[in-house]
């Protein structure tokens, strides 16, 4: 018997949906080609046009249907235009998937201005508030929709669970500013599913843990001495099931379950996607 498709004639906006390049397949770039084989439309909304357009094109590569817009989610003004395209390309919005998110390398070990410490939330906290607050009026009106943010397992795991062995990440105030800001993302996503439940708005929050994609390698070998295959090892033994890294598609089935009817009386969870690792907390 043929498996129905999950999420047909429904609308996906990921944004976050492109991704630098690397080795491996990022979350945003991961979750976008699934929902498409899952039969939704989907709009990829990144900063930087020409990676959302590669997303864009694989899905269409698959027989999907998606387009790219550019924008930065901290904008309001952009965040507004991600949804308004949306609607008016393809007629409503079912799904919101925030995986906008940067990390604490962005600032320099233990050297994070004010600015940077605003920059950081404003991205990974503010800009899913802005996103959320721009969708919200569409799916009360429906009466259904499905919100997924991206957050960190270090927002619940103490700093000693999540190591990747960069000077950036280890420690200093661009780790606090990062766990700060994944914290946020955790009680924004419970405030906004308490507060929607009554229009049938789900909003989750997925916690990837250590995770092997370009975001989080490349970023990681940029700010280190070590080989590919050191950081990778000492990645994997971090994490308890079978000592091995997630993938972006791990992180993307997690969205995919959450998104579709399967997940249809689950809302305000913080679902650890890890191996185990925050049950490691410090």
């Amino acid at each position: 018997m043929q498996s129905k498709i999950r999420l047909e004639n429904q609308v996906a906006l990921i944004v976050g949906g492109g991704q630098i390049p690397g080795e491996t397949i990022g979350n945003g770039r991961a979750t976008a080609l699934t929902f498409a084989r899952e039969g939704a439309k989907i709009v990829i909304a990144d900063i930087d046009i020409n990676l959302a357009e590669e997303t864009a094109r694989l899905i269409q590569d698959q027989g999907g249907e998606a387009f790219a817009i550019e924008g930065d989610i901290a904008n309001q003004e952009d965040c507004s235009r991600f949804v308004s395209e949306t609607t008016k390309s393809y007629g409503g919005l079912n799904i919101l998937q925030n995986n906008v998110g940067i990390g604490p390398g962005e600032s320099g070990p233990n050297k994070i201005s004010a600015e940077g410490w605003r920059h950081m939330l404003d991205v990974n906290l503010t800009g899913m508030f802005l996103m959320i607050k721009n969708v919200i009026p569409i799916m009360q009106k429906q009466r259904s929709g499905v919100i997924t943010n991206i957050s960190s397992t270090i927002s619940i795991a103490g700093n000693s669970s999540v190591r990747d062995n960069s000077k950036n990440q280890n420690d200093g105030e661009g780790q606090t500013a990062y766990r700060v800001s994944k914290s946020g993302v955790n009680s924004l996503t419970e405030s906004f599913a308490l507060s929607q439940a009554h229009y049938g708005i789900r909003v989750n929050a997925i916690l990837p843990g250590l995770m092997e994609t370009p975001n989080a390698v490349e970023s990681a070998m940029k700010s280190s001495d070590i080989t590919r295959e050191e950081l990778k090892k000492i990645r994997d033994e971090q994490v308890p099931l079978l000592s091995k890294q997630g993938t972006g598609w791990d992180i993307a089935n997690a969205a995919l379950f959450l998104a579709s009817d399967e997940a249809r009386f689950i809302t305000g969870v913080l679902l650890p996607v890890d191996g185990g690792l925050n049950l490691k907390r410090g």
